[in-house]
């Protein structure tokens, strides 16, 4: 399918004022326009995440899966490619919301996965083909894919995670964000309580 740009509010539909606050003034997108009306959950955290992160977030993806929402993330290495794979493995939908051009991809080795989701599922990116890739798109991409998203999961981040710039934009657009326990056990983290304090929920084993 060609990309496509449309407004945010032609992607979702309308706005309130919160969420047009950071909103992008266009999207280019590949793939099922659809996906991004249907119940979304992003499952996100770290690139350079512990295997008991990977098989968190795949066993909390089969479950979403199991109740039919679509699996947003970011297409980054570690637990948002799982997020990704375990969505179309379990033959789920699933939504990449980009921090490169539709016709880039970082890191390169997921260019597959990508074109993948841009043909069966949905790409999105707030950033014009040719886009130089720099640190300060991914931060931007993490804004927009809080606003794509009914509620955001994270399953792994340290405190210099860029994660955390989703985990705030979630809760000032007042949607719903959930730690991951295990994330709450790790003493040697500050965010989690930060975040806790202004309204995020956990997310406990039994859950899963």
């Amino acid at each position: 399918m060609q990309p496509v740009l449309l407004t945010v509010e032609q992607l979702l539909g309308p706005l309130n004022d919160f969420e047009k606050k950071n909103c992008p003034n266009a999207v280019y997108c590949a793939g099922n326009l659809s996906l991004a009306k249907q119940p979304c959950v992003s499952v996100v955290g770290s690139r350079k995440c512990s295997p008991e992160g990977l098989k968190r977030a795949a066993s909390l993806v089969r479950e979403l899966v199991k109740h039919n929402v679509v699996i947003v993330s970011g297409l980054a290495e570690g637990i948002d490619t799982v997020a990704h794979e375990t969505a179309i493995r379990e033959g789920g939908k699933t939504i990449a919301v980009l921090g490169t051009a539709l016709n880039d991809s970082f890191p390169t080795k997921n260019k597959s996965l990508q074109e993948v989701i841009m043909k069966d599922h949905l790409a999105i990116s707030q950033f014009p083909a040719g886009t130089a890739v720099t640190k300060k798109h991914f931060p931007m991409r993490n804004r927009t894919m809080a606003l794509v998203s009914d509620a955001t999961v994270i399953v792994e981040a340290k405190d210099e995670s860029g994660t955390i710039h989703q985990a705030w934009e979630a809760l000032r657009l007042g949607r719903p964000l959930f730690l991951l326990e295990s994330i709450l056990e790790d003493q040697s983290l500050e965010w989690p309580l930060k975040v806790m304090n202004y309204g995020a929920e956990l997310l406990s084993r039994e859950t899963l």
